[in-house]
């Protein structure tokens, strides 16, 4: 067992510079600095995330979740008025620990009152240059990635050829799912070796199954979610939404998951009735990014490893 950190002086320095940098960003574009709760009494209803509980504690009526993400609270604070928002915190999620995943993570989330996902991706980038140094960047939908890739539209290919192409030149054994569970395979086994070699590049207007807490639109005859994700060298970096705002959708999108969650063996999880009840008063026109500050910074140190960017990770605390 050892008690000394894994970060180097260094590593902890351009913590710091980071953080600096960014605060710096965001005063300069009058956007305002607030915090919220790491305890919730609602966790997400995402199946792909698990949240950490917290269930013993004299002051728990009913067990907490370690938040996933600011952002329920940050939306609520948006229908409360406070126009352009973010927030430096700590979230965290249960699951895998190792080159680019800690359960417990620094992410940055900010929310722009009167953007769209367009509007978003141009200061994302902004951001990322101001971080990293200028350095080009560009934009593609998400069919456009596909096909640019591996050569298949993911909206007109049928399921199974969706299958075949991702079994091949790989062993998936008795892997089996529906669509988007192939598409996801897609993306991890064959697109993004692809995107590691197109620097800073932005993925956009995704399937509408995959919208999470996005606006459908059509776009091209398809019905898309107006989300986008940022990969850097072939490394996510940030997801962000145009965000829906309807809080009747939002309820089913919660009621959908937890039916997904239930299929997949999964517990099901409260639904954030707070939530529910500021998008009914009104949250106004805006898109929302969350991005994973420990990634940026071993983009901006070189390192290749995030337990080396972190003064304890996991296994140290």
């Amino acid at each position: 067992m050892s008690w000394q950190p894994g970060a180097g002086l260094e590593q902890l320095r351009a913590r710091a510079g980071l953080l600096s940098t960014l605060r710096r960003f965001f005063d300069a574009r009058g956007v305002l600095e607030v915090e919220t709760p790491l305890l919730c009494s609602a966790g997400i209803t995402d199946p792909a995330i698990e949240p950490l509980i917290v269930s013993e504690g004299r002051s728990l009526a009913a067990p907490r979740y370690l938040q996933t993400s600011p952002e329920y609270a940050m939306k609520r604070l948006l229908a409360a008025g406070s126009g352009a928002i973010y927030q430096i915190a700590r979230a965290f999620r249960d699951g895998e620990a190792g080159s680019r995943h800690n359960p417990e993570f620094s992410l940055l989330e900010w929310y722009r009152p009167g953007f769209d996902h367009h509007a978003l991706m141009e200061e994302v980038a902004e951001l990322v240059c101001a971080c990293l140094g200028q350095r080009p960047w560009r934009k593609l939908s998400y069919r456009q990635l596909f096909i640019d890739s591996i050569a298949l539209d993911p909206f007109t290919a049928a399921t199974s050829d969706l299958e075949a192409r991702a079994r091949s030149g790989h062993d998936l054994g008795d892997l089996s799912g529906d669509r988007d569970f192939w598409l996801d395979v897609l993306i991890t086994h064959q697109v993004e070796p692809w995107l590691a070699g197109q620097g800073l590049c932005f993925v956009y207007d995704y399937p509408a199954s995959q919208a999470a807490l996005s606006q459908i639109v059509t776009e091209g005859g398809v019905a898309v979610g107006q989300r986008f994700e940022l990969y850097i060298d072939g490394v996510e970096l940030a997801n962000g939404y145009c965000e829906l705002t309807d809080a009747t959708e939002q309820r089913v999108r919660f009621a959908t998951d937890n039916e997904r969650r239930l299929a997949l063996g999964q517990v099901a999880r409260p639904v954030d009735e707070r939530l529910l009840a500021a998008l009914e008063a009104g949250l106004p026109p805006c898109s929302g990014v969350a991005l994973g500050v420990d990634r940026l910074l071993m983009l901006a140190t070189g390192e290749r490893d995030i337990r080396r960017v972190l003064a304890f990770d996991w296994e140290r605390c």
